[in-house]
């Protein structure tokens, strides 16, 4: 009996001491990091996350996202009715490694303050000038600029403003000639003639559920490629009290924004800025036709119409990422 158990522990004591080796390897692979679940994960963790802050601008809470290195490139974006600075999520997790990237919610958009129009005006030369201050509070100086949507009217005062400061203009779905404004907006002219009797009608469709998903679906033939939390949370966004009468305030407004169009047009004969459009063929509210209207005014432009809808994110950000990333390493270095 005890050769039978000398025999035993002499056979567990090499097969210790086989598996030994495997086991001090497994060690030293998880101090070197390679198979360290903690470090593994950080290894996949983006190295410019973005960050979320708020700034006090014209006695105003100011809602931003800011990612990648401060001495790259700046790209400020403008977003959209009805969405917020959230739109261009898809972009800051492709491009902020090689771009400082700035998106600010405006004034009663987003996490951004809304007082009630009784206390700010609503109209888009007012929410351009808070954007301008909250660039000049942040000591932005320079700066390629997305708009998107309502983004041009902003981004497009901001330019005519300080022209000094544009480096380069991306436009995406974005709004300067009558080219663009297609059938849906006879009765949106109507309610600028006649505000208060076209103004039930207008806010029981352009504040609707449905209207609200149509923006982002538009006529795409791939509906399913859609998250339905864009348009679930932008319509709960657009059903906060104060909502409405601030929205509608401003959508009359945007009457001054197609007054402005020549004006508009005019700037950009004169300056040629570096200019990329990229536009959504499946846009409900504005045609294709608006992307070559561009090519009038800036025969060099780089202007694609792409498989999207009026939030091109949405459905192609790997697409508009790439081009905008080809579009900026050919501008000059400043």
């Amino acid at each position: 009996m005890k050769k039978i158990l000398l025999a035993v522990l002499a056979t567990l004591g090499a097969s210790a001491a086989f598996a030994s080796p495997s086991a001090s390897a497994s060690t030293s692979t998880s101090a070197s990091g390679s198979a360290n679940p903690a470090r593994a994960a950080n290894a996949g963790a983006p190295r410019y996350p973005t960050t979320y802050h708020t700034v006090k601008v014209d006695g105003l809470d100011i809602f931003y996202r800011e990612a990648g290195p401060s001495n790259a490139p700046t790209i400020l974006l403008l977003h959209g009715f009805p969405s917020s600075s959230r739109m261009f999520e898809p972009l800051f997790a492709r491009l902020a490694d090689r771009y400082h990237l700035i998106a600010p919610d405006y004034p009663g958009f987003g996490h951004s303050d809304a007082p009630a129009p009784q206390d700010f005006a609503y109209t888009f030369d007012h929410l351009a000038a808070v954007t301008n201050d909250f660039l000049d509070t942040l000591g932005v100086r320079r700066y390629a600029m997305y708009v998107q949507d309502y983004g041009g009217p902003v981004g497009f005062r901001l330019a005519l403003a300080h022209p000094e400061r544009l480096t380069a203009l991306i436009v995406q779905n974005a709004v300067a000639h009558e080219d663009g404004l297609g059938p849906l907006w006879e009765k949106r002219r109507a309610f600028w003639a006649d505000r208060a009797a076209n103004e039930a009608a207008l806010q029981n469709t352009f504040f609707s559920f449905e209207t609200t998903k149509q923006r982002h679906v538009g006529t795409s033939p791939h509906p399913e490629r859609y998250d339905p939390d864009l348009w679930t949370d932008e319509y709960a966004f657009l059903t906060r009290p104060g909502q409405k009468a601030i929205q509608t305030d401003l959508f009359y407004d945007y009457r001054t924004n197609v007054a402005s169009y020549p004006a508009w047009q005019a700037w950009l004969r004169k300056t040629q800025p570096p200019t990329l459009v990229v536009w959504g063929r499946y846009d409900p509210s504005f045609q294709a036709a608006e992307a070559e209207a561009y090519r009038r005014d800036l025969p060099h432009a780089d202007i694609h119409v792409i498989d999207a809808g009026h939030f091109a994110l949405d459905e192609r950000a790997d697409e508009v990422a790439a081009l905008i990333g080809r579009f900026m390493q050919r501008l000059p270095k400043s």
